[in-house]
């Protein structure tokens, strides 16, 4: 088989190796890094060079994740060649494990070094923050009890990838951590969290059959489509709490715009019990995060140019 992927032509082979990242996941990367960021615009100077390093290791460690998630879930019987929703290098395209290691390794590496560029040239407490950020991202399917077979994904997830990158991200800008770079946050964590449980949401069969206990498989399929519905509520609600306390600029409510794409989300889980029937609401789901993000950052930023 691996002689058969040697072989795949050029443009077939970029192609494998883009879906092996998992591209649809990588919006919990960037965007955080993106609201952080600009937050710190507002209050401070930037400095773009630690943007650009921020942004690079988070989109890595995020795809890295991914990639020892196709490993571990490879190892363990979890994948095959039927199975939605995965890269598939291993159980479709004749890639070795040992391959798939070896790089999300390598991505970590290299983030590891950006993280030291980083602390030079901010702060050393950070690394501390950003190694566990990095061994949590092994540990969601790594280690003797992975966080992926327990209901705490969600939370883990958003908290490492959607709350604390921000705080990150604003952090190595500015040298504090303001209550505006908390608050936005907390809606960016709820949104990553959310990307997680949709994927447990298509996965909860297989996950069930397999012994994990993730939220959708403790709370059942139709409870935690209710605790989506309701989280999505909550991060609209959030904003215009925001706005009516006075502590950030009402151009955030572009995020509205992104209310179409929440909704396509939960009506694409509706009724659905095969995994590749609730692709598509998967995608609503990570798209939520994207727009949402997105047009909180251009909100915040016009609110920067007119200020």
């Amino acid at each position: 088989m691996q002689k058969e992927y040697d072989e795949l032509p050029l443009k077939r082979t970029w192609k494998i190796w883009w879906e092996l990242i998992r591209p649809h996941t990588l919006t919990a990367a960037f965007v955080p890094v993106l609201l952080g960021t600009v937050i710190a615009l507002i209050e401070d100077e930037v400095n773009w060079l630690l943007f650009a390093a921020m942004m690079i290791a988070s989109i890595l460690i995020q795809a890295a994740t991914n990639l020892f998630n196709e490993y571990y879930d490879f190892k363990r019987g979890l994948d095959t060649e039927e199975s939605v929703g995965i890269g598939g290098g291993i159980v479709r395209h004749g890639m070795t494990p040992k391959l798939i290691m070896t790089l999300a390794l390598g991505m970590y590496g290299i983030s590891l070094l950006l993280g030291i560029y980083i602390c030079a040239a901010s702060s050393w407490w950070i690394a501390v923050v950003g190694l566990v950020c990095m061994l949590v991202g092994y540990l969601y399917t790594g280690g003797p009890l992975p966080i992926s077979y327990t209901p705490f994904g969600e939370l883990f997830s958003g908290l490492f990838m959607g709350f604390l990158i921000i705080l990150i991200a604003y952090y190595i800008q500015t040298g504090t951590v303001s209550s505006m770079a908390v608050l936005i946050a907390v809606p960016s964590g709820v949104l990553v969290g959310l990307i997680n449980l949709s994927n447990n949401l298509r996965d909860h069969d297989g996950d069930k059959a397999h012994g994990r206990k993730t939220m959708p498989v403790v709370m059942g399929r139709q409870n935690a489509l209710t605790f989506m519905s309701i989280m999505f509520a909550v991060c609209y609600v959030w904003i215009v709490g925001l706005i009516l306390l006075g502590d950030v600029t009402p151009w955030i409510l572009l995020a509205f715009l992104s209310i179409p794409k929440a909704l396509a989300a939960i009506k694409g889980f509706v009724g659905k019990t095969e995994a590749i029937t609730m692709v598509p609401a998967m995608k609503a789901t990570a798209q939520t995060n994207t727009f949402f993000g997105l047009l909180m950052f251009i909100g915040l930023l016009i609110h920067y140019f007119i200020q």
